[in-house]
């Protein structure tokens, strides 16, 4: 096994640049290794995001931190899952519900996947996702998905918060643990004979120097593109939505626990409650729609005067080659950037330390590598199915999104599947992308467009198809969902314990 380095320096701060160095401070610290960050207070955070997956919950609780602690600081609030509305014109499925998984999804699931693959081969049959999940009764109903003790079911979530309010939080929770926290602007990076990183020179010629670097600098990505020259692999062909604009709005009178995510003319809108106020952003393509009319049309959606102030954002899709090179590591948009469309940055920024570290004492950097890519590869194939299978044909931009051709062998595989009426929870799983993303997720986005025969063309099920009782499954889901507490409560009784 291989030792921790003596020495790590991480450049740039907020949430992903202090979340690795809580991470490894986490795993290395006992062993001696001193970790430091170095951040400039000149350069801001992006925030393009302010939702998470449930691995958010695995990373405070694998660093003791308790909900009462953070969320009320960071304006949090409890998410279970991500509405889609306005992605199909097809009646009955103008909108659906990505749910996080939990254990009672083992009573009903396999139903779920069973009325779809009978509704795919023609069989008329009810197969939207929305009354087979407990969570989506959980979001709809305003009840958090936090399971009480009497509920004896896993049940996983995830969380809104503040981006800049959360970085803080981390920040001072490393400091008080012993992580050094420098403010610098870097102005250049030396490297020694062999072409590892040796030295960080600021601009005012301070030297850094450590055995390993951790690169979170954002898109400039100042080690490992700036200094190391890693190539950088775009995701443009398919994922063609490169600028946001963003405007807070007044907080909800009563947040339901998700994410909205609502299709407009070029792209689309999030939606992402927080105590203190409404995160909205509008994530379209250049291609399509200029920045003013974007603007315009974010204000027009959410109601707000012709002048209101946003912010604009640009977005590159892609991610570097290697992760790990020489004596580098990257993170978060140094690393890569993936529209937020699923909430994933967080969770990609978690599975690189974790796996990093593992890789590490293994000596397996081009295992590690091979991992991050495929993981990167993964996620953005079930963004472009997001956009190559939803039924709505409103603008160019809908049009075009339906005719991507820049698939890869396992999308071209997951779509197949689906439209030949094959099993595709086996495709999933023969392919090794569940744990990407399960076969749960890829049912609920394509039934939840609509993808199945024209309803003229559907036939009444025969013999040979088992009906399934959407009347005990409304009892079943109902039922669960009536143990959780609204999620008001339950974010008053978070506020509370603080």
């Amino acid at each position: 096994m291989a030792k921790a380095p003596k020495s790590l320096i991480i450049l740039g701060g907020g949430t992903a640049g202090w979340m690795a160095a809580n991470l490894l401070h986490r795993r290395w610290g006992q062993s001696g290794t001193q970790i430091s960050l170095i951040e400039s207070p000149e350069i801001g955070i992006i925030g393009v995001g302010e939702g998470s997956t449930p691995q958010l919950k695995a990373f405070f609780d694998d660093l003791g931190i308790s909900e009462a602690e953070w969320m009320p600081r960071c304006n949090a609030t409890y998410k279970a899952g991500i509405e889609f509305v306005g992605w199909s014109d097809r009646l009955g499925y103008e909108r659906y519900f990505h749910p996080f998984p939990t254990d009672v999804d083992h009573f009903t699931q396999p139903r779920f996947f069973y009325a779809t693959r009978a509704r795919r081969t023609g069989r008329d049959v009810p197969a939207h996702p929305d009354p087979f999940y407990v969570p989506t009764r959980i979001a709809r109903e305003g009840r958090a998905p936090v399971a009480p003790p009497n509920f004896p079911f896993f049940v996983s979530y995830g969380y809104h918060f503040d981006a800049h309010l959360i970085g803080a939080f981390l920040r001072d929770f490393g400091t008080q643990r012993g992580i050094r926290h420098i403010e610098a602007r870097i102005a250049s990076v030396d490297l020694d004979s062999n072409g590892d990183v040796k030295t960080l020179i600021t601009d005012d010629g301070r030297r850094f120097e450590a055995d390993f670097f951790v690169d979170a600098s954002g898109f400039r990505a100042a080690i490992i593109e700036g200094a190391l020259n890693e190539p950088h692999r775009s995701f443009g062909e398919s994922l063609f939505n490169d600028r946001a604009v963003v405007a807070p709005t007044p907080p909800l009178n009563a947040p339901h626990a998700c994410t909205r995510s609502t299709a407009l003319s070029a792209g689309w809108l999030w939606r992402i409650p927080l105590t203190n106020r409404t995160g909205n952003g509008y994530v379209y393509s250049s291609r399509y729609i200029d920045d003013d009319a974007a603007a315009a049309e974010l204000r027009a959606h959410l109601g707000l005067a012709d002048d209101a102030p946003v912010r604009q954002l640009k977005m590159k899709c892609g991610r570097i080659e290697r992760s790990w090179v020489r004596n580098c590591l990257a993170v978060g948009l140094a690393q890569g950037f993936l529209e937020p469309l699923e909430a994933t940055a967080l969770h990609v920024v978690l599975a690189t330390v974790n796996d990093f570290v593992e890789a590490w004492e293994k000596d397996d950097r081009d295992g590690f590598n091979r991992a991050i890519g495929t993981r990167y590869d993964g996620i953005r194939d079930y963004l472009v199915c997001h956009y190559r299978t939803a039924l709505r044909q409103d603008s160019d931009y809908w049009r075009d999104a339906g005719k991507l051709t820049a698939l890869s062998d396992s999308l071209k595989g997951i779509i197949t599947a689906w439209f030949t009426g094959a099993d595709l929870e086996r495709e999933v799983l023969e392919q090794g992308v569940a744990d990407v993303y399960p076969a749960l997720s890829w049912h609920c986005m394509l039934a939840g467009y609509g993808n199945f025969p024209d309803q003229a063309s559907l036939k009444p099920p025969g013999p040979d198809i088992i009906p399934v009782d959407m009347a005990e499954i409304e009892r079943f889901v109902g039922g669960c969902a009536m143990n959780f507490a609204p999620h008001a409560e339950a974010l008053r009784r978070v506020a509370e314990a603080a």
